[in-house]
């Protein structure tokens, strides 16, 4: 096998779930199943019809977002962009309309692991029963959010939140565990991460509940109750996991 081979072949990655939805959704819209400014079927109906989970589904569409092949109107549905062909033809033609999107780690892998990770994370940190500067400076910035609909604003909170996650590993003491903390924190500033955080979280209301969240978290880890921490960050990414990738 030559050195070109060699490379290709490690180079070849197979395509997740949501990344064949979209593939399928992208064949049905360049054969016209799916016409530009129509309505696309629910994200029910749509896996329904593909046979996945609705996280698949929702993630599908949020990086179809990203390449600007559809758009979501709220209170309507999701519907093909007028230019989508365009995009399509420009993609067929050497261009990617995907913008490195298949670098994305799904979210609902991302958020799984999480579920695992962080409730240990929380438990180390805990035994540290210490204040952290870092860490309420990122819940401080959080709790500035006034206006949803300024993107500024939004990617203040969505990067305080971020790295508030990162820093409670970092109140661990342990270097590994805070490797593992900045391969999630990475993930979550993805672009498919935010467009499924934004399109599902930002409410007022939601914001108020997670910086509540986020406090609690804190709280238990400073008081040292190991349990309460765990139990908090456990909750919270059920949660993100229902807001963002609902079944």
């Amino acid at each position: 096998m030559s050195a070109m081979q060699i490379d290709s072949a490690q180079d070849f990655r197979p395509l997740q779930i949501y990344e064949q939805v979209s593939e399928q959704i992208r064949a049905d819209i360049r054969g016209g199943r799916y016409a530009p400014d129509a309505r696309l079927p629910s994200e029910r109906d749509l896996a329904a019809r593909l046979r996945v989970g609705r996280p698949a589904v929702r993630e599908a569409l949020g990086a179809l977002q990203n390449e600007g092949l559809v758009v979501t109107r709220r209170n309507s549905g999701t519907y093909v962009a007028a230019n989508a062909l365009d995009l399509l033809a420009q993609a067929d033609a050497g261009g990617d309309t995907r913008g490195g999107l298949y670098a994305d780690y799904s979210p609902s892998a991302a958020l799984a692991a999480r579920l695992i990770l962080e409730p240990a994370i929380a438990r180390r940190a805990a035994a540290q029963k210490a204040r952290d500067s870092l860490a309420e400076h990122y819940l401080a910035q959080m709790e500035t959010l006034a206006d949803v609909d300024d993107p500024e604003q939004r990617a203040l909170w969505n990067n305080s939140d971020r790295l508030f996650h990162r820093q409670l590993a970092v109140m661990t003491g342990d270097a590994l565990l805070v490797k593992f903390a900045q391969e999630i924190s990475q993930t979550m500033d993805q672009s498919l991460w935010k467009r499924l955080k934004e399109d599902a979280i930002y409410e007022p209301a939601r914001i108020r509940l997670y910086v509540a969240e986020h406090r609690l978290i804190y709280e238990a880890i400073v008081i040292g109750d190991a349990d309460a921490a765990a139990f908090y960050v456990e909750q919270h990414i059920r949660r993100v996991q229902r807001d963002v990738t609902p079944v």
